[in-house]
Formats: structure tokens, C-alpha cells, sequence
């Protein structure tokens, strides 16, 4: 299978630092209302270095990758027949604003259902802070392949 031969890719790796405001952004915009995930002084005086990245935030980082569109090119699949499917979360250690992530992304697997016309591509994206994994985190895009949207 052609399309199978994806799987063990890798895709445009990335760095971003974790800025103060857009993450307040996001824990506002998800209900987190933690002190430690607004305001500094609070996040210090629970004893972290900066706010606290709430949980499912780097998903957000991830989305700023290079070629976000790359693993589609390459199965030469139209974004228009492309759902997100599924997410998962691995943490290893918590995140603050200030840190530099390193965004280390690979296709992890390639599987087809009814007759090939749908398509299930899984994503891993491992996220490291000074060399030492912080997060994997793994989606999964379905793909319709018989043209209809």
C-alpha cells in the first residue's frame, strides 16, 4: 500500500517560547481560572518560575508548525476531506511561560477502513525543554478518499 509507506516521516520540527498573554488567552477561553495561570505572582508564590501552561495548551503551540499542511501533501490528500479525529496527551513534566519548546513531529501510523475509502493518519509530536521530554502528544486525522466532503 503506497499510502502506508508514510508512516516513520518526519515532518518540519519548530521552537516556540511560551508567551504570557496568549496563554492567559487560552485559560481564559477553556474556564481555567487558576491564579497560577494568570498571574505571575501567584504562580511564583505556589512555588513555579512563571504562569502554568494549562493542560491541552500545547496543542495550541503544535498548531504553529511549519508546513501545517505537510503529511496531507505528502499523501496528496485534499484539506477539504481531512477531520481531526482524536487527541492524546502524554505529560512528563509541567510547562511555564518562558520556556522554549522544541517541537519534534513524526507520522506514527497509516490505516484504512471500508475499502480505503477512509483514511486514519496518526501524528506524534514529541515536546522537549532543554533536551528533556516535556509532552507527546499524538492526533489523528481521518481522511476521506472517495472525493466527497
Amino acid at each position: 500500500m503506497l499510502r502506508k509507506s508514510i508512516v516513520g516521516q518526519h515532518l518540519p520540527g519548530f521552537s516556540v517560547v511560551v508567551e504570557r498573554d496568549p496563554l492567559r488567552f487560552f485559560a481564559r477561553s477553556i474556564g481555567d481560572l487558576r491564579p497560577v495561570c494568570h498571574d505571575v505572582a501567584a504562580a511564583r508564590a505556589a512555588g513555579h518560575p512563571d504562569l502554568v501552561v494549562p493542560p491541552t495548551y500545547l496543542f495550541s503551540l503544535e498548531m504553529r508548525r511549519p508546513e501545517p499542511y505537510r503529511a496531507l501533501d505528502l499523501l496528496s490528500a485534499e484539506l477539504r476531506c481531512a477531520l481531526h479525529a482524536g487527541e492524546t496527551f502524554t505529560y512528563h513534566r509541567q510547562c511555564f511561560a518562558g520556556d522554549r519548546l522544541d517541537f519534534d513531529l513524526s507520522i506514527t501510523d497509516y490505516t484504512e477502513k471500508r475499502g480505503g475509502r477512509l483514511g486514519l493518519l496518526q501524528r506524534k509530536a514529541t515536546v522537549t525543554r532543554l533536551g528533556e521530554t516535556v509532552a507527546e502528544l499524538t492526533n489523528v486525522l481521518a481522511i476521506q478518499w472517495d472525493g466527497a466532503a
